[in-house]
């Protein structure tokens, strides 16, 4: 890869108002709200929407709002063109915060906050990147269209529409993951499951926010007094988690905490509502339906217990994560959020679960399955932009699957690329998050590069 002088000083002129840009977009908690006219996830996103458009306008490209849905904007000639989908809600903040959620502290070389990683300073980076290429004059022979969507974490509807109204390219990226690159991405369904509860001791449970989000927090109350019981039944290895009871009116409400992680790597948290199962199976309360969850997700992540565990060498090993969990008058509900490989089939997954839970009463709700996705490591655009990247780090690495999805997944070939690199720790969905800052400028250079080699 040859360096371009012009490109490097306009990456270079450009880092203070980028990061004064990711800065802004993180203090907006644009998380999935009541629908509203021109605003279908809600107030805080549609703000963030025309915070992204403002900011686009002022760099000088001419945005247009798809109703609220996703906003989008071109560069470049040409009859083809490249897509960078990046995203702009964020999950719920959660528990466990050092620092203000939404307060874009910067200290020690690290911005923080919900966002910063996933997926605002990607979508930044790739942003300023392309404001680069135009201060630089780097001639480019494809349109390159950045599509900033507003529901990818709960479900895409954002890019169902955009689709629909406007049409998608054929490929392109999604700065939505890690580098080098992501060409493989697991199925995803999520599985909502409810029976009735036949014991009148377990009066409610709360946990989780999202479905793909392994839950930090539990609570029960249930009727007696079960605090020392409770605090005897409960087990855990991590010193990070503990379970707190008290007595209110006669009934004894159980919190437990345990440590949040995205739901594509469960293994990385400590699921709150499992512990909180675990506990109350050992106090033989919740009926059936409570022992079988336990005796089924409540100590693994693999699908042993549900029947579905497997793997494919393209992708890995299945996932499951159980994300969701509630009791509310006397009906239980449990959502998972499974990732299955490549060669697996959604529809046999979410029936094989139906049939290892319905003894205990549960019945399946209606869902959507999200089917894998793969690119070749042959394909023209993983081959140049491999390249651009093993150029500027000095690497000779290649993709690889993740259960993650991201909005690649809605191009015919599209991949995910960065903005996480490989020695960083992945902080996405969980309390703490941040980016290295040096590392947001570097990704945005690697960006500005990927697009020039694809655009020749």
């Amino acid at each position: 890869m040859k360096e371009n002088p012009k490109l490097e000083a306009a990456l270079e002129a450009l880092h203070e108002d980028m990061l004064e840009t990711l800065g802004r977009w993180v203090r907006i908690p644009s998380v999935r709200g009541e629908a509203a006219e021109n605003a279908p996830f809600g107030p805080e996103v549609r703000r963030m929407l025309d915070t992204a458009v403002s900011d686009i306008r002022r760099l000088g490209m001419n945005p247009r709002d798809i109703d609220g849905y996703c906003c989008d904007a071109e560069i470049g000639e040409g009859e083809e063109t490249i897509a960078v989908l990046a995203h702009l809600d964020v999950v719920p903040e959660g528990d466990g915060w050092l620092d203000e959620p939404y307060g874009a502290v910067i200290r020690e070389g690290r911005m923080i906050g919900r966002g910063t990683s996933d997926d605002k300073g990607p979508a930044v980076a790739a942003l300023f990147a392309m404001k680069a290429l135009l201060e630089a004059k780097v001639p480019l022979h494809k349109k390159v269209r950045l599509i900033l969507g507003c529901d990818e974490e709960c479900g895409m509807e954002d890019l169902v529409h955009y689709e629909k109204v406007v049409g998608l390219p054929d490929f392109g990226f999604s700065p939505d993951a890690s580098f080098p690159m992501i060409n493989t991405e697991k199925g995803i369904t999520a599985m909502e499951l409810k029976a009735d509860v036949t014991d009148e001791r377990l009066i409610s449970i709360e946990s989780g926010t999202r479905s793909n989000v392994v839950p930090g927090q539990a609570v029960a109350l249930i009727r007696g007094d079960f605090r020392a019981a409770a605090a005897e039944a409960f087990e855990c290895d991590n010193e990070a988690c503990e379970i707190e009871t008290s007595l209110e009116e006669g009934n004894t409400r159980i919190r437990i905490t345990g440590i949040p992680a995205h739901a594509a790597n469960p293994d990385l948290g400590v699921n709150a509502a499992k512990l909180l199962l675990m506990v109350l199976s050992k106090l033989g309360i919740g009926g059936l339906a409570v022992q079988t969850l336990y005796d089924t997700t409540g100590s693994e992540n693999e699908g042993h217990g549900l029947g579905i565990a497997g793997a494919d060498e393209v992708s890995g090993k299945l996932t499951i994560n159980l994300g969701l969990l509630s009791v509310r008058e006397g009906v239980l509900s449990v959502t998972y959020d499974c990732r299955y490989p490549v060669l697996f089939n959604g529809q046999t997954v979410r029936s094989m679960v139906a049939l290892a839970l319905r003894d205990a009463g549960f019945v399946m709700e209606p869902g959507r399955d999200s089917v894998p996705h793969h690119v070749p490591e042959t394909s023209g655009l993983v081959q140049k932009m491999m390249k651009v990247y093993n150029d500027i780090m000095g690497t000779e690495d290649h993709p690889y699957a993740i259960g993650g999805g991201t909005y690649a997944r809605h191009l015919k070939e599209g991949v995910a690329f960065g903005m996480l690199f490989p020695e960083e720790p992945g902080l996405e969905h969980q309390p703490n998050e941040s980016i290295d800052i040096e590392n947001f400028y570097k990704a945005a250079r690697i960006y500005a590069y990927a697009i020039a080699a694809l655009c020749e």
